[in-house]
């Protein structure tokens, strides 16, 4: 074959294309119904990444209306998740746990089919916890998160559908796609925490409950786990809540 000019500039232009979706995206027989790329949401969608849920510069966060987990991932590596859930306790029905975290960084696509999240150290999460020595805290969350697989469907009625599986295999929620573009905080690192520099309620650093917002006023559509109790939602202890 003669490589003319044109076929050159031709070959060119297209080669870097396929490895991009290749090495960067990760399309394949199974993940080849839309990018990976955008931001994706659980259950009511109420929980998402982005400026609206976190603020790493001062330790708050703004309370969704309902419990969720929401992911975002850039074409070129990066990642936020927002989570917002009540994880139960089997033997203490009454000690239900609520969480509230969030972090960013990188992630890669491994050759098996698994992903990689790795935070940087500006992350942190908001523990409220009733049957604790210290019932509420806020602290530094930068752990590494490995998914065995992950997996994007099309269905017919919410579109496109986003399954991640936990190291253990386990199924997280399945995320709907609310933007083909991620909505995302900046890619930098926002805030240096130094190790073992929690803050609590007792300490006095950041004295936030999970029934307040981040500029202190009480909110109607916070939850609050002492009335989740009062409710009757106890029920709720034998399993882990995400919406």
């Amino acid at each position: 074959m003669i490589l003319t000019p044109t076929l050159f500039l031709a070959l060119a232009s297209f080669v870097p294309t396929v490895y991009s979706q290749q090495t960067v995206v990760g399309l394949d027989a199974i993940h080849n119904a839309t990018s990976l790329v955008g931001t994706w949401s659980s259950g009511s969608k109420a929980v998402q990444t982005g400026p609206g849920f976190a603020n790493p510069a001062n330790l708050s966060f703004t309370y969704p209306a309902t419990t969720g987990i929401s992911y975002s991932f850039t074409g070129d590596g990066f990642f936020e998740l927002a989570r917002y859930r009540f994880n139960g306790n089997g033997s203490e029905p009454t000690c239900i746990t609520g969480i509230v975290n969030w972090a960013h960084g990188t992630y890669t696509l491994n050759t098996n089919g698994s992903m990689t999240l790795s935070p940087k150290n500006d992350g942190f999460q908001q523990i409220q916890d009733p049957c604790a020595a210290v019932s509420n805290f806020i602290e530094e969350y930068n752990a590494t998160e490995y998914y065995v697989q992950w997996r994007i469907f099309q269905d017919p009625t919410a579109g496109y559908k986003l399954h991640l599986f936990q190291f253990d295999g386990a199924p997280l929620a399945p995320m709907f796609q609310v933007s083909p573009a991620p909505n995302m905080l900046p890619i930098e690192l926002l805030r240096n925490l130094p190790k073992n520099e929690n803050t609590t309620t007792n300490g006095g650093k950041v004295p936030r409950s999970l029934e307040e917002r981040s500029n202190g006023v009480a909110d109607s559509r916070s939850w609050n786990v002492a009335v989740m109790l009062g409710s009757g939602l106890t029920v709720w202890g034998m399993v882990s809540l995400v919406l």
